[in-house]
């Protein structure tokens, strides 16, 4: 087989894990990406730094050797830590099974590593700075703002959201190429709670604890001087028209995302000074203000973003390029699912390297006709999940379904809830997880509403009703 060139188009946490395991084949990468290199430059405020890492994404690590070292940089989160209006916390762990969490890992350091392992193969170049503006569907030429040509055997796009690649093959690149873009009514802007004031301790230290509460979620749950509220789970104050979460830093910081509509009652185009501001937050998030000294610089600096699903169809134009990751699938983050869902592409796209060898367009053509149902299934989770996660945490039935799902999990090992099949079954399919999940929660809220105790509930019976 001659030597095989590949061209991809974003240094991305996606396009990077490729490079990797093309390179592991011995496949040339040459990697084009529009923005500087991170590793030289200080991240733009308002891009989420760090991200839910679950077992869709670490089977793709663990498959380069990246999965342990990542972890050891990552907090686990047990469970979402539900925060009332009065300031009350009620913690619902995300399974009943021992060992299943997700982890929150720093966006920039995952890419930085990525790119840096790629970077130790013959073949793998790296070129920043490099904006795609136009690819020919036809003769798999690439054209970038620099006025750069590049051409391989084949072409990955791997440019996200905006992809410049699939925008010309929706221009006339491939015949009755089908996309469409949904917005949510709502936007996003990034805050910051900062480590305790007390957070003196060296990272060797600090990296010891995260350790310790990887194997026992009871060490340090109070955050032990470092963190400023319980660090081993993903925070949420669900507002029901609105919400934020925060979510861990390895440094003791947390993350928030406050998720507002961008017009109307409670909207971003209300909050336009820091009065306002203040009012908003003393009326909705009062036990947040004391943890976040720089809440009005935040506010008013970060830029606010849009939220939105991208689905277009097919994902590949003959063998000259495909589609992955977010170019092909961009869907909201409610369901911590948007880079696992990438690094799956990766981890499937190389099985099929492995069927087909560099029959590219064979290749594609399947990876397509596998992977677009379950892009579909997990992009209407995840809208789906943002409602739950805004609205349904809070309610009284919906944490009584938590409850008994959890000792279901606890009971019966092949029990798995709608949750647990798409973040902790990587052998599931996510349209599967969706059918299964969506039966079964149906019926468990139905039981549920009709209870006042979930201990009382005869656990064989419900599982009866499964899996009948």
């Amino acid at each position: 087989m001659t030597k095989q060139k590949v061209i991809i188009v974003g240094a991305g946490l996606s396009g990077s894990l490729l490079a990797i395991y093309l390179a592991k084949r011995g496949i040339e990468c040459e990697i084009f990406e529009a923005r500087g290199d991170m590793r030289k430059e200080t991240m733009s405020a308002g891009r989420s730094i760090n991200l839910a890492l679950s077992n869709r994404g670490i089977a793709a690590l663990k498959e380069v050797g990246l999965d342990e070292y990542m972890l050891s940089e990552a907090v686990p989160m047990f469970g979402r830590m539900i925060h009332a209006l009065d300031g009350s916390r009620k913690l619902l762990p995300y399974s009943g099974r021992k060992g299943e969490y997700i982890n929150s890992v720093s966006r920039a350091g995952l890419n930085i590593e990525l790119m840096n392992e790629a970077e130790k193969y013959d073949g793998v170049r790296f070129y920043f700075n490099e904006k795609c503006v136009d690819f020919d569907c036809a003769s798999g030429e690439a054209e970038f703002e620099s006025g750069k040509i590049v051409k391989g055997d084949t072409l990955v796009a791997t440019d996200g959201a905006g992809s410049a690649v699939r925008s010309a093959m929706l221009h006339g690149g491939v015949p009755r190429f089908d996309f469409s873009q949904k917005w949510l009514a709502h936007g996003y802007k990034e805050l910051h709670i900062p480590p305790s004031q007390n957070c003196l301790r060296e990272r060797a230290d600090t990296t010891r604890h995260f350790r310790d509460s990887t194997e026992n979620p009871s060490a340090y749950a109070d955050g032990s001087d470092v963190f400023q509220m319980e660090k081993n789970a993903l925070h949420i104050w669900a507002r029901h028209s609105f919400m934020m979460i925060a979510l861990p830093n390895f440094d003791g910081s947390f993350t928030c995302t406050l998720f507002l509509a961008h017009k109307g009652d409670n909207g971003f185009e209300q909050l336009t000074d820091e009065i306002s501001l203040m009012n908003f937050f003393e009326t909705n998030f009062a036990d947040a203000i004391p943890l976040m000294p720089t809440l009005t610089e935040d506010f008013f600096t970060n830029p606010t973003g849009n939220l939105g699903t991208i689905k277009c169809f097919p994902w590949n134009a003959g063998g000259k390029s495909l589609l992955i990751g977010d170019s092909a699938h961009a869907v909201v983050p409610f369901y911590g699912q948007g880079m696992n869902a990438s690094f799956e592409d990766c981890r499937i796209l190389n099985g099929l390297l492995d069927k087909h060898g560099t029959h590219w367009e064979t290749v594609f053509d399947e990876f397509t006709n596998i992977r677009k149902p379950n892009a579909d299934a997990i992009a209407q989770m995840a809208e789906e999940n943002f409602y739950e996660m805004r609205d349904a945490v809070a309610d009284e039935t919906f944490q009584k379904k938590r409850a008994l799902e959890t000792k279901l999990e606890q009971t019966f090992p092949d029990y798995f809830s709608k949750y647990s099949m798409v973040t902790f079954r990587e052998d599931l399919p996510y349209a599967v997880a969706k059918q299964k999940g969506n039966a079964q929660d149906k019926l468990l809220m139905e039981i549920c509403a009709e209870i006042d105790d979930v201990s009382a509930i005869d656990l064989n019976e419900v599982m009866g009703k499964i899996n009948g």
